[in-house]
């Protein structure tokens, strides 16, 4: 079968497309066709080496497909079923063996390359929404990179909980993108931190930022005292080490680093947050924007364009 494998980290040249062995499932596993794979920053980070992993190894940690085999002890999936995933690594590939614990069952009702491309970001933004910091009505937030793929989620999830949306964007292009998705008012990043204290009074209840070290200052002094600062990416770079006393100053705030898999600890949570995406999905109330679909030979360029910024929605890649 036909995979993207790193044998080495590095920049985007890292991700060569090579033939290899189609994997068996092992017991609690399933073997899938892959029919789309997500593309995510945490797959540029794994291709870099920021965060390590043993050499050689298939990027993608986020897939919808068919299921082609079960392993020993598996007996809830059966081949031909229609699942989704987001966490375990290999999805840029034809095939990919996914643990069937990690595994959920896609409705008919929702098109594989939806269900693939809403895993890891509609799971990201259900769990920040509505459990990092439970959005309620009259709640004003801000949420960076807001047209993005992850921002264009959060922002319909915040509005479905009632909440008055601010985002950042870079370009005229991405402010409407921003717009449709939701968003109530919409500031480009350049002194950000002092238009939302203008469009407020007293700063938002929680920023929602996934870009790191560029907005993480403006981040903490765009919030009310003891709001919330959810520090879920860092997409410019990581943030440097912090002195708490700079919450104390800020009005006793509150600073978080999430991340996906504390918040599908459990099957039952895992199956509840995924059963939420494919209602909203299905009924029309989230609507995801695939702005790409590259073949599994054009990886290197799916990368290029996310580390640029030239995307405004989800990429996927295609087998």
């Amino acid at each position: 079968m036909r995979a993207i494998v790193v044998s080495t980290p590095g920049g985007p040249e890292a991700l060569q497309e090579r033939e290899v062995p189609t994997p068996a499932p092992g017991p609690g596993e399933l073997l899938v066709d892959v029919a789309a794979a997500g593309v995510n920053f945490i797959d540029i980070y794994h291709r870099m080496g920021r965060y390590p992993l043993p050499t050689p190894f298939t990027p993608g940690t986020e897939g919808a497909g068919i299921v082609e085999a079960v392993g020993e002890g598996v007996t809830e999936v059966s081949p031909g079923a229609r699942v989704a995933w987001a966490g375990p690594l290999g999805a840029y590939a034809e095939k990919a063996v996914v643990p069937a614990s990690q595994a959920v069952a896609v409705p008919e009702g929702v098109d594989l390359d939806v269900a693939a491309a809403v895993m890891l970001q509609g799971m990201t933004a259900h769990y920040l929404s509505h459990s990092t910091h439970q959005i309620r009505p009259g709640d004003t937030i801000l949420i960076h990179a807001g047209a993005g793929g992850m921002g264009q989620l959060l922002t319909q999830m915040a509005k479905l909980r009632g909440a008055r949306v601010i985002t950042t964007v870079s370009t005229d292009d991405k402010e409407r993108l921003s717009r449709e998705a939701g968003a109530d008012e919409v500031l480009r990043y350049e002194g950000f931190a002092d238009a939302v204290r203008a469009l407020t009074g007293s700063g938002v209840d929680v920023v929602y930022d996934g870009v790191g070290a560029a907005t993480f200052d403006g981040s903490l002094a765009s919030l009310r005292p003891r709001g919330l600062l959810a520090l879920y990416g860092q997409a410019s770079g990581p943030v440097p080490p912090v002195d708490p006393q700079v919450l104390n100053a800020g009005g006793s705030l509150f600073l978080t680093r999430p991340t996906l898999v504390h918040y599908v600890a459990t099957r039952e949570e895992l199956v509840s947050r995924a059963a939420d995406l494919f209602t909203w999905l299905a009924s029309g109330d989230l609507k995801v924007n695939i702005f790409q679909r590259h073949p599994l030979a054009d990886a290197r360029r799916a990368h290029e364009d996310l580390e640029a910024r030239r995307t405004t929605g989800k990429s996927l890649l295609i087998p």
